[in-house]
Parts: structure tokens; sequence; C-alpha cells
């Protein structure tokens, strides 16, 4: 796990059409994951942080800092279909994704 991935900003929620724990990660856009439990659902936020990243290290793009604390959030619809995470290169795990970014930090 890498340092900066403890760092990032954690929306935790309840998801009862998915009956899971939901993580969004409101300063990486689409930075999503759950787990059927909370402390699952945070340990593979983590895991998710570290591979959004690496990726947009790979593809040249920039990795925001992290900012802190969140000064207020907005919620809109949300499409809740959580998919397995091989989807994204890793079996084992889940991953949720959005169609919007809900979030503002200062």
């Amino acid at each position: 796990m890498n340092p900066a991935s403890t760092r990032y900003e954690l929306i935790i929620y309840w998801s009862k059409d998915d009956d899971c724990f939901v993580v969004e990660v409101p300063e990486l856009p689409g930075c999503m994951a759950d787990g059927r439990t909370y402390a699952e659902a945070v340990a593979n936020a983590e895991v998710i942080i570290d591979e959004w990243i690496e990726t947009a290290r790979n593809l040249g793009r920039p990795i925001p800092e992290p900012r802190g604390k969140l000064a207020y959030a907005q919620i809109s619809k949300l499409s809740t279909t959580c998919l397995p995470r091989r989807t994204f290169g890793e079996a084992g795990h889940r991953s949720l994704i959005t169609d919007h970014f809900p979030l503002s930090a200062r």
C-alpha cells in the first residue's frame, strides 16, 4: 500500500440496493470501491487508490494531491451496480462505477 492512499478523503456509506458498503474518493475522479463490511470496503478503497494512481502515472496523467477535509458533498443520481473488480484487472475484490463525480473539496 502506498502511504499516499491513506491521505485521500473517503466517503463511506451503506448501499441498501447493493447490500454493501460503498467508498467514494472524491479527489480521484471515478475512484470508488465497495465491500461486505466497513473494513473490507476501506481496504478495497486503499487498493483501488493505489491502482488509480499507478494507472494515471502510466498514462502520464496528473495525480491530484490529497487536499484534506471535505468542504461539502452533494450526492445526486447514483448508478449502484457493483461489478467484479476483475473488470479492472484483479479478481476477488469489487468496485463500483458511477456516472458522476458528486463532491467538491477545499
